[in-house]
């Protein structure tokens, strides 16, 4: 006999409402990414990394910092930001004097991609996803997934 406590099965309700927002996120994503690439711009983990370098202060985070703040993996993480920087859109600073401690700082050239990046995702979140549900159900779509976060 076994000691575990047994979790009860989700309900169907629920159940569906997983597999459909797995489903609407990755089409969604995929779209907008199709957006992007249209447009001739890089994707969106590039835009998530920019995004909340540029709300930052001082417009910059430590890479943990960063990978608390999107849904990147560290290791993916990593290889991002040597991109971004490769690019010049952002550069590390070290901050402590044994030089291991390092930001991650927005350049100029990089708040200029992520403002050309947002023309293009703004349209692409009102098409995608504003032209499908009124504004109230966008709302009580907004307030439902919040109960998730």
């Amino acid at each position: 006999m076994s000691d575990k406590i047994q979790a009860p099965a989700p309900s169907t309700n629920a159940t569906q409402a997983w597999i459909n927002l797995m489903r609407a996120q990755q089409r969604v994503l995929a779209l907008i990414e199709g957006d992007f690439k249209a447009a001739g711009l890089p994707g969106l983990g590039w835009y998530d990394v920019l995004w909340e370098l540029s709300r930052a202060d001082a417009g910059r985070l430590r890479p943990f910092e960063i990978e608390e703040r999107t849904l990147l993996a560290q290791y993916n993480l990593s290889r991002l930001i040597d991109r971004l920087e490769r690019e010049g859109l952002v550069e590390r600073q070290t901050f402590d004097d044994d030089g291991r401690g390092r930001w991650v700082l927005i350049t100029e050239k990089g708040r200029a991609l992520r403002s050309a990046m947002w023309d293009v995702y703004a349209k692409a979140i009102a098409k995608h996803v504003g032209a499908r549900l009124p504004n109230a159900d966008a709302g009580q779509l907004a307030d439902l997934l919040s109960r998730l976060l």
